[in-house]
């Protein structure tokens, strides 16, 4: 099976066929780990399904599943173009894919943001997207740490969002986070609606 697979539900959200097609070739590239670790080593930061094996891939199709239903609704995704939400849900599939680095580490990386941006940057002639593209994704995955920029020494090390592409992305990865949020998933790990 290819890594992909794990995102059919995600990649049909989407609407356009070439940003599809990245989102693939993107996934194919996460590291093996990303598909099997949790979401959070201790629990603290992620709802129930998204601790255990597989956590982080429920973490991350929650976010994806949020996103699609906020940008269904035309009071938000009346403000942004079809390629725009297409470009947000893949940004959410990948914005946690390097959270242990690469090559993995025993824990989370706090840059995990950069690493992943940099990571669509290295791969942006592989992609097949249009101009200012791969940077729309750099700019929303790079930030979706929100107000948490600094590290475990109090460095300022993420930068905050700032565009509304970059506040969503945000938004949708803050909520899918919450414990007061609950999903219910399948054997499969696909949100169930």
């Amino acid at each position: 099976m290819e890594k992909y697979e794990y995102f059919k539900n995600e990649i049909n959200y989407l609407k356009n066929d070439d940003i599809k097609d990245a989102m693939k070739y993107m996934i194919n590239k996460l590291p093996d780990y990303f598909f099997h670790v949790p979401a959070s080593s201790t629990g603290k930061y992620h709802p129930k399904y998204a601790l255990g094996d597989g956590g982080l891939l429920r973490h991350t199709k929650a976010a994806c599943r949020i996103a699609y239903e906020l940008l269904s609704d035309p009071s938000i995704g009346d403000h942004y173009t079809g390629r725009e939400k297409d470009l947000m849900i893949m940004a959410l599939a990948l914005h946690d894919g390097l959270k242990l680095g690469n090559p993995e580490e025993r824990y989370t990386r706090f840059d995990h943001p950069i690493l992943m941006a940099n990571f669509v940057m290295e791969n942006k002639d592989k992609l097949n997207l249009k101009e200012n593209e791969p940077e729309l994704l750099r700019d929303v995955i790079k930030t979706h740490m929100g107000p948490w920029t600094t590290d475990y020494n109090g460095n300022e090390v993420l930068e905050k969002p700032k565009t509304k592409y970059q506040n969503f992305v945000h938004m949708c990865d803050y909520l899918a986070s919450r414990k007061s949020i609950l999903l219910e998933f399948d054997k499969d790990n696909n949100v169930i609606y």
